[in-house]
């Protein structure tokens, strides 16, 4: 069984990409979005595995882009980007029998991706970007971003500080619905990049040696199965920071010294070699 988790400095990355958050809807721009800076994402690594509001609002309506929006469909009903297509939790997952069976949850076979990108009009060409509403959900966007780089997709987002920070730029949601997308031609993806994620048996092997992090919620760190897990606890070993420990209130990411402060508390840094589930 491979476990859905992520090594090293990328693990960090894509933590923070989950870290996005979705409050209220339909509301009327409280601001001018040109009067508004743009958040420098320069300052960090990899910070064009994110997207600004406002470059995404300057893609909207283009051919080159495929926006989905990975809240619960109540959600999504109540308030979307204009033009997102709404995909859910586990979009890019498989879902065969239940949570805990052997597969449950990990990434689809490359063939049945292939075919569920295809029928969301992805190719290799066009910019993939994805938004949810973290504090309400498990972080799906970060979940399926990281899924489509693992798979070998480049062009792939998520947008800073979710629908949050969307308004408080200045942009709208909307309620209208989306038509169905049109296929795209086809999508080639490579065979899994296998650093992206760590086996049960590799982490069973590397305990007490190298550090592993449990970004979920303490009431599940310790026991909790209100989310549906199979077993409540944690991995043996495992320290806890919870995900929303790197955001800001308005969901955008913490500086980088903020961030390089919450892990020296756990003596590591964004080089150690680390595993987070």
């Amino acid at each position: 069984m491979i476990l859905n988790l992520k090594k090293q400095q990328v693990a960090l990355i894509l933590l923070l990409m989950t870290m996005l958050v979705f409050t209220g809807c339909q509301s009327k721009p409280a601001v001018d979005p040109s009067t508004v800076n743009e958040f420098d994402l320069s300052v960090y690594p990899h910070g064009d595995y994110f997207i600004t509001p406002q470059d995404l609002n300057d893609m909207l309506g283009s051919e080159d882009l495929v926006l989905l929006d990975c809240n619960k469909p109540d959600l999504y009903a109540k308030g979307h980007i204009d033009g997102a297509i709404g995909i859910g939790l586990h979009a890019f997952s498989d879902k065969i029998g239940k949570p805990g069976d052997p597969g449950w949850g990990t990434i689809k076979s490359k063939d049945d991706l292939e075919k569920t990108l295809v029928d969301l009009g992805i190719d290799n060409e066009k910019t993939v970007v994805l938004y949810s509403n973290v504090f309400k959900g498990p972080g799906a966007d970060g979940r399926g971003a990281w899924q489509l780089r693992l798979a070998g997709l480049e062009n792939v987002k998520i947008l800073l500080g979710g629908t949050t920070y969307w308004e408080e730029v200045g942009y709208e949601l909307t309620s209208e619905e989306v038509p169905a997308p049109r296929p795209s031609d086809g999508v080639t993806l490579r065979d899994y990049d296998e650093s992206f994620r760590a086996s049960k048996d590799e982490i069973f092997n590397k305990l007490g040696n190298e550090l592993l992090i449990d970004v979920r919620t303490e009431k599940e760190f310790k026991g909790s199965q209100n989310a549906g897990e199979p077993r409540g606890g944690h991995i043996k070993g495992a320290e806890h920071i919870l995900w929303t420990e790197f955001l800001n209130e308005n969901g955008t990411l913490k500086s980088v010294e903020e961030i390089d402060v919450i892990l020296g508390a756990f003596d590591v840094s964004k080089t150690d070699d680390f595993t987070l589930y």
